[in-house]
């Protein structure tokens, strides 16, 4: 009976505030309202489920623009990083996300940032694009691992995000989910137990610099700092 609930409960919010959002959309340039309607789905959501998010070090945020860089767990880190995080920001996400009905339709109007994982060639044109718009003031959360891992650990990074940092040349904020795995292991649709999910934000890593030597030294400063961000505790 609760599984049905919160699946009718996440479709119909879903639905309801993704058409709200494409209708938004076409009245704004920034697309707050648009992020708005995201966050209260995703209130909504964990509201229901009965989890909660419990962020630390929201004061290592700085000006933007600048890129986040989280590890990925389970499809609950989507929804806690959209009610807790104190920001309006964009994902970059798999193309096939967007062929999703009234949810993709919304990401696009959004104007969140679309790999083609398949093709390399249209995958490069989004990363230079997405530089662009990062330089303007866009804030993005990646998953650098490019994929939610099954016992927790970090799984190798894909290089292809860090050329979009260096393309962008804008700081790199780590952040270390805990918690999303155990309340919601890869393969569930939806939480299965209540609890809390603990967001810690680290200090920036500065980006300055072209080469594979600097991006060598970029990832393993990332990736270090994720890896200690990765606790169900205060940091």
């Amino acid at each position: 009976m609760r599984k049905a609930f919160v699946l009718l409960s996440l479709t119909a919010t879903g639905i309801f505030l993704s058409c709200l959002a494409i209708v938004f959309s076409f009245f704004e340039k920034d697309k707050r309202l648009v992020h708005l309607m995201s966050k209260w789905w995703s209130l909504c959501h964990l509201k229901v489920t009965g989890i909660k998010v419990s962020l630390h070090g929201a004061e290592h945020l700085p000006e933007p623009p600048f890129i986040l860089m989280c590890n990925h767990q389970s499809a609950l880190d989507i929804f806690t990083l959209i009610a807790g995080l104190p920001l309006v920001f964009k994902w970059l996400a798999k193309r096939e996300l967007f062929r999703i009905p009234f949810l993709g339709w919304a990401m696009t109007r959004a104007d969140y940032v679309s790999i083609d994982r398949e093709n390399p060639r249209e995958a490069l044109k989004a990363i230079d694009e997405a530089g662009r718009k990062i330089r303007e003031g866009m804030i993005i959360v990646i998953f650098p691992e490019g994929t939610r891992s099954e016992d927790g650990n970090l799984l190798p990074f894909k290089q292809g995000v860090f050329n979009l940092a260096q393309r962008a040349k804008v700081p790199i904020v780590p952040i270390g989910i805990c918690g999303t795995s155990r309340l919601q292991p890869k393969g569930s649709f939806i939480p299965q137990q209540k609890g809390i999910v603990y967001i810690n934000i680290g200090e920036p890593v500065e980006v300055s610099g072209k080469g594979s030597a600097e991006k060598a030294r970029i990832m393993h400063e990332v990736r270090g700092r994720i890896e200690g961000l990765m606790a169900c505790q205060e940091t």
